[in-house]
C-alpha cells in the first residue's frame, strides 16, 4: 500500500500515523532479481559496545545509538553529542545478552517527548523492564529519574532476552522477548500462552486498565482465551532480538536466534505460532524431538544453517532513496559471520542473497529519517550502507 492510500485508510479509520519527517518510502516496480552492489561507510568508531540504532522520527536527523551498558547517546550533525541522552547504567544489569537492549520512540514523540526502552536488571532478580521516559522535545538529554515503569517480568536464564521494541502502523507497541534462555527452551516457554517469554507482544501505551500502567488492545489474538497472558500477539520463538516494520506493506519482519542448526527469518502475524521448540526454522528441533508434527506451525520465508553464521541479526526493508535497484528488499545480517544478506517477499520463493561478506560483529541495523541503512558493530563502529 503507497503512502497516499495509507494516510486515507488512516483518515477512513481515525488512526493518528506518526509524524512523517522522511520522505515518502521508495515503492518502485519491476526490480530486477538480482540485487546491487553496496558498501559500508564508516560514520564513527566511538561508541562502546552499541547494539542499536533508531531515529526519532521529529526531523532532528538525530541518531540515537543504545550502548549495551545502559547509555543511549546523539549522534548529531556528523558528531557525538558527548552528554548522554539517557544514562540508566546504574539499573541495567549488562554483559553477554542482557543490557539495554531496545529502544522506541513515541509516533508523537516530536510534541510529547516520550519514549520507551527495554533493559535487564538484578534489582530484585534477574527480570526484563519495559519502561517509558520522556524528554523535553527537541532537547539532547532526557532525565533518568523520569522513568515509569510499563511492565517487568522475570528471566530465568540471563541469555535468550530478546529486547527490540517498535510501533506499528497501528500505534500499538510491540516488544520482543526470548525464550527465557538455557538450550532447547527447557521450561517450554516459547509453546506456553501462560508465560510472555518466547513472544511478540503488544500493548497499548497510550491507555491504562484498572490493573496495569498500559492497556490491553482489544483485538489481540489471546484476549479471551483462558490463563493466556493478554499482551501475546505472537508465539513460538526463541530470541528474536531484532525486528521492524515495512512502512509499505505494514509487514513486520523478525530474526529469530537458532539453537545449533538454523538461523531464521519470520514475517509475523496476529496470533501465529512460530514453532519453537518443537521446530528450529523449517526442521524439527534435532535437540528435542527430531520426528515432530509441523501442523499449525509457521515456516520461516528465509533460512540458513549454522555453516552460514551463529546468530542471525533482524533488519530492515530498505525504502531509502539512494540506491534505488534496492528497493522492497529485507536486509539482515549474522553476528558470527558477519555477511550481509538480502530477500525480496513478492509472493515469489524467497531467495536470499549474500549481498557483502564484513569482518564486523553486526548487532543490529538502523535507520535514519530518510530512511536509509546503518549497521552497529560491536566493537563501536557505525556505519552507513551506501551504493
Amino acid at each position: 500500500m503507497d503512502i497516499t492510500k495509507r494516510l486515507a485508510l488512516a483518515a477512513t479509520l481515525s488512526i493518528s500515523l506518526p509524524i512523517l519527517a522522511a520522505p515518502p518510502p521508495c515503492t518502485l516496480d519491476n526490480l530486477p532479481r538480482d540485487f546491487p552492489e553496496i558498501r559500508l561507510q564508516p560514520i564513527t568508531g566511538e561508541f562502546d559496545e552499541p547494539i542499536g540504532i533508531a531515529n526519532a522520527g521529529d526531523g532532528s536527523n538525530r541518531l540515537f545509538i543504545i550502548e549495551q551498558r545502559g547509555v543511549i547517546r546523539v549522534w548529531k550533525n556528523g558528531a557525538d553529542s558527548k552528554k548522554p541522552f539517557l544514562d540508566i547504567s546504574d539499573r541495567v544489569s549488562a554483559g553477554g545478552e542482557m543490557g539495554l537492549l531496545g529502544l522506541a520512540f513515541h509516533p508523537q514523540f516530536k510534541r510529547n517527548g516520550r519514549f520507551f526502552v527495554n533493559y535487564t536488571t538484578r534489582d530484585g532478580g534477574r527480570r526484563t523492564v519495559i519502561s517509558e521516559f520522556t524528554v523535553e522535545p527537541g532537547a539532547d538529554a532526557a532525565d533518568s529519574r523520569s522513568e515509569r515503569v510499563l511492565l517487568t517480568f522475570e528471566q530465568p536464564y540471563s541469555n535468550h532476552n530478546g529486547g527490540q521494541m517498535a510501533f506499528g502502523p497501528d500505534n500499538m507497541l510491540y516488544i520482543a522477548t526470548g525464550d527465557g534462555g538455557a538450550a532447547n527452551d527447557p521450561h517450554g516457554n516459547g509453546q506456553s500462552l501462560t508465560t510472555l517469554l518466547g513472544k511478540i507482544l503488544r500493548i497499548n501505551a497510550d491507555a491504562r486498565d484498572a490493573s496495569r500502567p498500559y492497556a490491553i488492545p482489544k483485538d489481540n489474538p489471546f484476549v479471551n482465551t483462558q490463563n493466556a497472558a493478554p499482551e501475546i500477539w505472537a508465539y513460538g520463538l526463541r530470541n528474536p532480538w531484532r525486528f521492524s516494520f515495512d512502512p509499505v506493506t505494514g509487514r513486520l519482519y523478525a530474526g529469530d536466534v537458532g539453537q545449533n542448526a538454523r538461523e531464521e527469518i519470520d514475517v509475523i502475524e496476529k496470533g501465529k505460532n512460530y514453532g519453537w521448540n518443537i521446530m528450529e526454522g523449517s526442521i524439527c528441533t534435532p535437540g528435542v524431538n527430531p520426528r515432530c508434527d509441523k501442523q499449525g506451525l509457521e515456516l520461516p520465508i528465509a533460512e540458513y544453517p549454522r555453516s552460514e553464521g551463529i546468530s542471525v541479526i533482524g533488519g530492515y526493508v530498505y525504502r531509502g532513496r539512494a540506491i534505488p535497484d534496492l528497493c522492497g528488499a529485507y536486509l539482515y545480517a549474522d553476528y558470527g559471520s558477519g555477511k550481509i544478506f538480502a530477500l525480496r517477499n513478492d509472493g515469489s520463493p524467497a531467495k536470499p542473497q549474500t549481498l557483502l561478506n564484513t569482518r564486523h560483529s553486526i548487532t543490529s541495523f538502523g535507520e535514519d529519517e530518510q530512511r536509509e541503512l546503518y549497521i552497529s558493530d560491536h566493537a563501536g563502529a557505525i556505519l552507513k550502507i551506501v551504493p
